[in-house]
């Protein structure tokens, strides 16, 4: 068949390859100069700059095969970890990712610092009582409900709570429980290694998006970057793509279209196609993330990623990653503000002095210590809110057109692992 992928973030880039593997002849258009959507890199060098500080994890099966697909060797572009949420002084829960899984984990637990025997005990329960329920739960009830009673604040302030934020990019106090249960079911309680951090080595265009559209061009796909899709409209032959950006050729109908783009822009485009799917798309709320890179004096850091106390009020950052050392004993570090929406409207250079002032207290600086804020990267639309009760749009949205993006119906969060997924049913749908 003559396929249409419409976006080449990963969902578009999974729905294109998957495609073409299955023989189709695809056209993937993309309106803006660069792949990758939003986890992408300004440009392909080898020093490129990204648009934000992205991980991955050791679960995500389908991300990481459709990286080895391409060309793409995981293990040197990506550093696998074994799950740490240890701070800046070097308490915390760490795994070790060695011997057997229960074992590891009881180790972890016993030999974490900052939490007492009734936080320990605490979180053992939840772990024997969420695995006995089978990690279900009211669709309608939140992460903060979950937790409110059956957790020490401890373990909820130091421990679950920003793993919500982090994997739902939403506040606990709406997030959904279904959703996050979902993730640590599969995640901390899934196969060996599937809650290891991958940390990437190199820019986020040689993870996928690039090796992606060389392998297409490679077998015949045709790539059509800069050439926004302003319309689609229904034919005897199929469907017809419009827009100004789009020369004449390619030309005719194609007998099957995946609209891989942000809901946003899929519900304007099926708004006379399928007004229903439209509807449920154009609904959705989305949450921003703010990415903040800070010059500070160097310090030791006890794990490649540091979680850090962080509160509604005074500390806005959930986690802080390390950049290379630079000269005169001063380092970089990349400073994460997930579900950023509060902290936005007061503007980023609040949001800014907000966060060195949130460094200098987690690394212990005197007033007198140089911290600067050297760049902030906001994504205002960079997930959709993942709240109880939450209304996805389903893959399919007529006959001949299906929807592909980490916002479509499917049990996890707006991840990278959702957006490859999604790209692959909407193909195995055609």
């Amino acid at each position: 068949m003559r396929v249409a992928v419409v976006g080449a973030g990963w969902a578009g880039l999974a729905a294109a390859v998957r495609a073409t593997q299955a023989g189709h002849a695809v056209d993937l258009f993309e309106a803006a100069p660069m792949p990758g959507g939003r986890a992408r890199s300004d440009d392909d060098a080898a020093d490129a700059s990204d648009n934000g500080q992205h991980i991955l994890l050791g679960g995500y099966a389908r991300t990481l095969g459709l990286m080895r697909d391409v060309g793409v060797d995981p293990a040197e572009v990506l550093q696998r970890l074994p799950l740490a949420m240890l701070f800046p002084d070097g308490s915390g829960l760490a795994l070790r990712g060695t011997g057997p899984r229960l074992l590891d984990a009881a180790r972890a637990l016993a030999t974490a610092r900052g939490f007492g025997v009734r936080d320990k005990l605490s979180l053992l329960r939840l772990a024997v009582d969420w695995r006995r329920r089978e990690f279900r739960c009211d669709p309608a009830l939140t992460v903060g409900a979950l937790l409110r009673d059956i957790a020490t604040p401890r373990v909820r302030e130091r421990l679950l709570e920003p793993l919500c934020v982090a994997a739902l990019n939403t506040p606990v106090d709406v997030a959904s429980a279904e959703v996050f249960l979902a993730v640590l079911r599969d995640s901390l309680f899934g196969n060996r290694g599937a809650s290891d951090l991958l940390l990437p080595r190199a820019p986020l265009a040689r993870l996928l998006p690039q090796p992606a559209i060389d392998w297409l061009r490679a077998r015949g796909a045709s790539v059509h970057l800069r050439r926004r899709v302003a319309a689609l409209q229904r034919s005897t032959d199929g469907w017809l793509l419009q827009g100004a950006s789009l020369e004449a050729e390619p030309a005719g109908a194609y007998d099957r279209v995946v609209l891989a783009t942000p809901a946003t822009e899929a519900a304007r485009l099926t708004r006379e196609i399928a007004p229903a799917w439209s509807a449920v798309a154009g609904a959705l709320a989305h949450e921003p993330i703010a990415t903040l890179r800070i010059r500070a004096p160097a310090r030791p850091w006890p794990a490649p990623m540091l979680a850090l106390e962080h509160d509604a009020t005074r500390r806005p950052a959930q986690f802080a990653f390390p950049g290379s050392a630079i000269e005169d004993g001063m380092q970089d570090a990349m400073l994460v503000v997930s579900a950023a929406a509060d902290w936005l409207e007061n503007g980023s250079e609040a949001l800014a002095q907000a966060a060195i002032a949130q460094w200098r207290e987690a690394s212990g600086l005197p007033a007198a210590a140089s911290v600067e804020c050297l760049d902030t990267r906001i994504d205002r639309r960079a997930t959709f809110r993942c709240i109880a009760g939450v209304r996805r749009p389903a893959a399919a949205i007529a006959p001949g057109l299906a929807a592909a993006g980490d916002y479509v119906r499917g049990p996890y969060p707006a991840t990278l692992e959702s957006a490859v997924r999604s790209g692959e049913t909407a193909v195995e749908g055609l």
